[in-house]
């Protein structure tokens, strides 16, 4: 999806929450690496996990935010930023008013500081970023947003927010 695309789905009096996925890093690019895009009301973050603690401002421990553009794929190999991989692809979204399904699910993202039980806490076969994504979801099975077959790590999330 494009960034023209991606503005053209917000919508600055809407609770949107939107789901995207790229390859994984090498050499584990034939697993995916997904993230949300939250719009509150147009206000925009970005939220994921990575598999080391980056050098960056709005982080806790592995979890993310706005550390890459909302549309940006991550970083194709290892101790690298030099090569990204492209545009992600959108998986799901949903939106709505307030106190809607997308209000509360944007909440649940953006007070996962504080709730996401493995911030601190990553490791290849979960959780990981896969797992993060996941525990969001399970959260609010409505949604109808799934992870892809290819999203290792994402049965690792057992904690409920609710």
């Amino acid at each position: 999806m494009s960034e023209q695309n991606l503005n053209r789905l917000l919508k600055n009096d809407r609770y949107q929450v939107f789901l995207f996925t790229c390859p994984a890093t090498l050499p584990f690019s034939f697993s995916c690496h997904p993230w949300f895009v939250v719009n509150r009301r147009g206000v925009v973050s970005r939220w994921e996990v990575f598999w080391r603690p980056q050098e960056w401002e709005a982080r806790w421990g592995h979890l993310h935010k706005d550390f890459y553009t909302p549309l940006q794929g991550i970083a194709k190999f290892l101790f690298t930023e030099k090569y990204l991989w492209g545009e992600g692809t959108l998986l799901g979204g949903i939106e709505g008013e307030e106190n809607s399904l997308a209000a509360r699910m944007a909440e649940c993202i953006e007070n996962s500081p504080h709730t996401y039980p493995y911030c601190y806490t990553y490791s290849l076969p979960g959780p990981n970023s896969n797992t993060y994504v996941q525990w969001v979801l399970d959260q609010f099975p409505e949604s109808g947003m799934q992870l892809p077959w290819n999203a290792f790590g994402k049965h690792a999330a057992s904690s409920k927010y609710y």
